[in-house]
Protein backbone atom coordinates (compact mmCIF):
# COMPACT_ATOMS: atom_id res chain seq x y z
CA UNK A 1 0.00 0.00 0.00
CA UNK A 2 1.14 3.28 -0.50
CA UNK A 3 2.22 5.92 1.82
CA UNK A 4 0.73 9.64 1.85
CA UNK A 5 4.39 10.24 1.12
CA UNK A 6 4.94 8.08 -1.50
CA UNK A 7 1.21 10.02 -2.87
CA UNK A 8 2.63 13.16 -2.84
CA UNK A 9 5.95 12.63 -4.13
CA UNK A 10 4.31 10.56 -7.38
CA UNK A 11 1.73 13.82 -7.49
CA UNK A 12 4.40 16.20 -7.21
CA UNK A 13 2.90 17.59 -3.55
CA UNK A 14 5.08 19.21 -1.25
CA UNK A 15 4.70 16.88 2.10
CA UNK A 16 4.15 18.60 4.94
CA UNK A 17 3.03 17.21 8.34
CA UNK A 18 -0.15 19.88 7.95
CA UNK A 19 -0.84 18.06 4.40
CA UNK A 20 -0.66 14.80 5.57
CA UNK A 21 -2.98 15.09 8.27
CA UNK A 22 -5.14 17.25 6.21
CA UNK A 23 -5.20 14.40 3.62
CA UNK A 24 -5.38 11.49 5.82
CA UNK A 25 -8.16 12.97 8.06
CA UNK A 26 -10.08 13.55 4.40
CA UNK A 27 -9.21 10.04 3.50
CA UNK A 28 -10.91 8.39 6.73
CA UNK A 29 -13.66 10.62 6.64
CA UNK A 30 -17.04 9.63 4.88
CA UNK A 31 -19.14 12.85 5.38
CA UNK A 32 -17.28 14.59 2.58
CA UNK A 33 -16.31 17.65 4.63
CA UNK A 34 -16.47 20.91 4.29
CA UNK A 35 -12.82 22.63 4.40
CA UNK A 36 -14.46 24.50 7.31
CA UNK A 37 -15.32 20.75 8.83
CA UNK A 38 -11.88 19.11 8.46
CA UNK A 39 -10.10 22.39 9.74
CA UNK A 40 -12.12 21.58 13.40
CA UNK A 41 -11.07 18.00 12.90
CA UNK A 42 -7.54 18.35 12.23
CA UNK A 43 -6.96 21.72 14.37
CA UNK A 44 -6.91 20.03 17.90
CA UNK A 45 -4.27 17.60 17.19
CA UNK A 46 -2.31 20.61 15.31
CA UNK A 47 -2.28 24.38 16.83
CA UNK A 48 -0.32 25.89 13.95
CA UNK A 49 -2.87 24.94 11.22
CA UNK A 50 -4.61 27.97 9.90
CA UNK A 51 -7.87 27.93 7.63
CA UNK A 52 -5.90 29.15 4.69
CA UNK A 53 -3.61 26.10 5.06
CA UNK A 54 -6.79 23.76 4.63
CA UNK A 55 -7.96 25.84 1.76
CA UNK A 56 -4.65 26.07 -0.33
CA UNK A 57 -4.32 22.01 1.00
CA UNK A 58 -7.52 21.11 -0.56
CA UNK A 59 -6.96 22.62 -3.81
CA UNK A 60 -3.32 21.48 -4.05
CA UNK A 61 -5.50 18.11 -3.59
CA UNK A 62 -8.20 18.28 -5.99
CA UNK A 63 -5.31 19.74 -8.57
CA UNK A 64 -3.47 16.75 -8.17
CA UNK A 65 -6.22 14.40 -8.66
CA UNK A 66 -6.23 13.04 -5.05
CA UNK A 67 -9.64 14.47 -4.25
CA UNK A 68 -12.56 16.18 -5.76
CA UNK A 69 -14.57 18.82 -4.57
CA UNK A 70 -18.04 18.40 -4.53
CA UNK A 71 -20.38 21.70 -4.67
CA UNK A 72 -23.42 21.46 -2.50
CA UNK A 73 -26.88 24.10 -2.88
CA UNK A 74 -25.74 25.57 -0.17
CA UNK A 75 -22.75 27.01 -2.01
CA UNK A 76 -20.26 25.63 0.35
CA UNK A 77 -18.09 22.43 -1.38
CA UNK A 78 -17.34 19.50 0.78
CA UNK A 79 -14.46 17.19 -0.48
CA UNK A 80 -14.25 13.63 -1.26
CA UNK A 81 -10.76 11.71 -1.18
CA UNK A 82 -12.44 8.45 -2.80
CA UNK A 83 -11.69 9.04 -6.38
CA UNK A 84 -13.16 5.66 -7.89
CA UNK A 85 -16.23 6.01 -9.60
CA UNK A 86 -19.46 6.15 -7.58
CA UNK A 87 -22.59 8.00 -6.98
CA UNK A 88 -22.85 11.02 -4.29
CA UNK A 89 -26.69 12.05 -2.74
CA UNK A 90 -26.92 15.77 -2.00
CA UNK A 91 -29.51 16.68 0.41
CA UNK A 92 -31.11 20.17 -1.06
CA UNK A 93 -31.80 21.12 2.40
CA UNK A 94 -28.57 20.80 4.24
CA UNK A 95 -26.14 20.43 2.01
CA UNK A 96 -24.94 17.32 3.16
CA UNK A 97 -23.66 14.58 0.44
CA UNK A 98 -23.79 11.07 1.05
CA UNK A 99 -21.87 8.24 -0.79
CA UNK A 100 -24.21 5.50 -2.71
CA UNK A 101 -23.43 2.37 -1.71
CA UNK A 102 -20.74 1.11 -4.27
CA UNK A 103 -23.08 -1.89 -5.28
CA UNK A 104 -25.56 0.58 -6.34
CA UNK A 105 -23.13 2.54 -7.82
CA UNK A 106 -22.03 0.17 -10.25
CA UNK A 107 -25.27 -0.98 -11.09
CA UNK A 108 -26.10 2.21 -12.84
CA UNK A 109 -22.77 3.13 -13.71
CA UNK A 110 -22.88 0.08 -15.84
CA UNK A 111 -25.70 0.63 -17.73
CA UNK A 112 -24.79 4.01 -19.01
CA UNK A 113 -25.08 3.53 -22.81
CA UNK A 114 -21.70 3.48 -24.43
CA UNK A 115 -23.03 4.89 -27.59
CA UNK A 116 -23.66 7.82 -25.54
CA UNK A 117 -20.95 8.54 -23.93
CA UNK A 118 -18.57 7.72 -27.76
CA UNK A 119 -21.36 10.57 -29.09
CA UNK A 120 -20.67 12.83 -26.19
CA UNK A 121 -16.75 12.32 -26.78
CA UNK A 122 -17.13 12.66 -30.54
CA UNK A 123 -19.55 15.95 -30.75
CA UNK A 124 -17.55 17.73 -28.16
CA UNK A 125 -14.09 16.68 -29.09
CA UNK A 126 -13.17 15.26 -25.58
CA UNK A 127 -12.15 12.26 -23.95
CA UNK A 128 -14.21 11.06 -21.27
CA UNK A 129 -11.70 9.80 -18.66
CA UNK A 130 -14.27 8.79 -15.71
CA UNK A 131 -17.87 9.86 -14.63
CA UNK A 132 -19.22 11.64 -11.93
CA UNK A 133 -23.02 11.84 -10.70
CA UNK A 134 -24.13 13.16 -8.44
CA UNK A 135 -28.14 12.45 -6.96
CA UNK A 136 -30.07 15.70 -6.08
CA UNK A 137 -32.55 14.62 -2.92
CA UNK A 138 -34.25 14.90 0.07
CA UNK A 139 -34.32 13.05 3.45
CA UNK A 140 -37.58 10.90 3.73
CA UNK A 141 -39.62 10.95 6.71
CA UNK A 142 -38.24 8.96 9.67
CA UNK A 143 -34.79 8.54 8.01
CA UNK A 144 -31.80 9.56 9.22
Amino acid sequence: MTSTRQLFTQNNLRCTTQRIALFDTLCACKSHPTAEELFGMVKPAMNSLSLATVYNTLDALCEAGLAKKLPTSKGTCRYDADMSEHLHVRFQDTGEIRDVPMDLSRKLLDHLPKGVLIEIERDLGIHIDGINIQLSGRKANGIS
